[in-house]
């Protein structure tokens, strides 16, 4: 039989119990709203010029639409589902997708790839992005006044555009586009407001924050 030795025992030490603590990670990731604010407006307000009759609908809108209005507000979206947004997440993202489908729906067709869409298909696609922006700006009631005006214009806008393929009437489309820019121009004011705001670490641009109970 083995027999082990403790030496160098002290009777007067106590044995300490080390308890665990707790670790607070601080999000350190900027604010994507701006970014995905400003994308949607630019692009809108650059499409929407051509639906008021302004300009041609040019590669230049396509490739907004593409990179800027699309891929630019998708990201935005992504970084707002990192800070636990779910509004953010499922707006921007959406309107993101919108945007590069709206491509498509123009491209495609001229690469052969499927037929071009139909009038009563523009009008059901128009129609149920208005249907879903509504129900977001019900979101906004939450939020602030800046987001109450882009939410209820742009659903304004997508009923109007679906008036005006229901109606084949030109002046609808046109109005529709000017409409489409003061939402557009909306959503730039309240991008920047977002950058200048937390750069100057005071209120720049005002927005209209709600006061909730």
């Amino acid at each position: 039989m083995t027999y082990i030795a403790i030496t160098n025992y002290n009777p007067n030490i106590i044995m300490s119990v080390e308890t665990p603590t707790t670790v607070v990670l601080k999000d350190s990731t900027a604010n994507p709203a701006p970014l995905g604010l400003c994308a949607f407006g630019l692009t809108t307000v650059l499409l929407n010029i051509h639906n008021a009759g302004i300009t041609e609908l040019s590669s230049m809108i396509l490739a907004m639409g593409i990179f800027y209005g699309g891929l630019a507000q998708v990201i935005a979206g992504i970084i707002e589902a990192r800070k636990n947004n779910t509004f953010g997440l499922t707006a921007f993202t959406s309107y993101g997708f919108f945007w590069l489908s709206l491509v498509a729906l123009i491209v495609m067709p001229k690469l052969g790839w499927a037929e071009p869409a139909s009038n009563n298909s523009m009008i059901a696609y128009l129609s149920i992005w208005g249907v879903f922006t509504l129900f977001l700006f019900f979101g906004t009631l939450r939020l602030t006044r800046a987001l109450q005006f882009i939410f209820a214009s742009l659903t304004l806008l997508f009923f109007l555009l679906a008036a005006g393929h229901v109606t084949h009437n030109e002046a609808i489309e046109h109005f529709a586009g000017y409409e489409g820019i003061v939402c557009g121009a909306s959503a730039i004011y309240t991008g920047m407001a977002g950058v200048l705001n937390e750069v100057y670490g005071k209120t720049v641009l005002p927005v209209g924050a709600v006061k909730t109970t």
